[in-house]
């Protein structure tokens, strides 16, 4: 089962390569942070202030070759967490099928920061991390 959530907050600290990302349950209490690098969190940061860079940065470029070959990103679910690290998929839909790819939560929140694709978590990853 997955259940909707949404970014929550973002914690930048620049004299560090570990940043975070809390995701909170959409109509709920649970939420759960994810360390990330330093690059995705600038990208996210950039994306939700609607900065655009004078030449496209990786996660702008990835979006920029779904729109072109005509998909549309459906989702992405955060759906496992094993030996501390996470494993989400990217929901694409590409000519009324669904092509499902495989990517780290960071990249996957990147893409679609400033968006309206929904975020799912599964249940057990609720269940192992929410505070």
């Amino acid at each position: 089962m997955e259940v909707e959530a949404e970014l929550s907050r973002i914690i930048i600290n620049e004299n560090s390569d570990q940043q975070i990302v809390v995701l909170k349950e959409r109509n709920g209490q649970r939420s759960f942070p994810i360390v990330i690098g330093i690059v995705e969190i600038f990208a996210i940061d950039r994306r939700l202030k609607g900065i655009t860079p004078p030449r496209p940065m990786t996660h702008d470029l990835l979006d920029s070759v779904i729109k072109n070959l005509g998909a549309k990103i459906e989702k992405i679910v955060i759906n496992d967490l094993k030996n501390h690290t996470f494993y989400a998929t990217i929901y694409l839909k590409l000519n009324g099928q669904e092509i499902q790819v495989d990517s780290r939560p960071s990249d996957a929140i990147a893409l679609t920061a400033a968006s309206d694709v929904p975020i799912y978590v599964a249940e057990k990853v609720f269940e192992e991390t929410s505070f």
